[in-house]
């Protein structure tokens, strides 16, 4: 429960965040290249991240013991 509290404290925290600085950015990623909304970046940054984390939590978690029980 309190993972969750503070989960969505952040979400709160950053949403304020990419609000207040909405500004067109330009992005460039290798050969791509495209202008967006600071706050659409910033989120998406966080989303990925966030992402990220649970899948490396959920295959920490599931991935096999190699201690053998005998």
């Amino acid at each position: 429960m309190i993972n969750f509290v503070i989960v969505l404290i952040i979400m709160v925290l950053v949403a304020i965040f990419s609000v207040q600085n909405a500004k067109p950015v330009a992005i460039t990623f290798f050969f791509w290249s495209f202008e967006a909304s600071l706050a659409i970046v910033i989120f998406l940054s966080v989303l990925t991240g966030l992402v990220t984390g649970i899948l490396i939590a959920f295959w920490v978690r599931m991935k096999p013991s190699s201690k053998t029980t005998q």
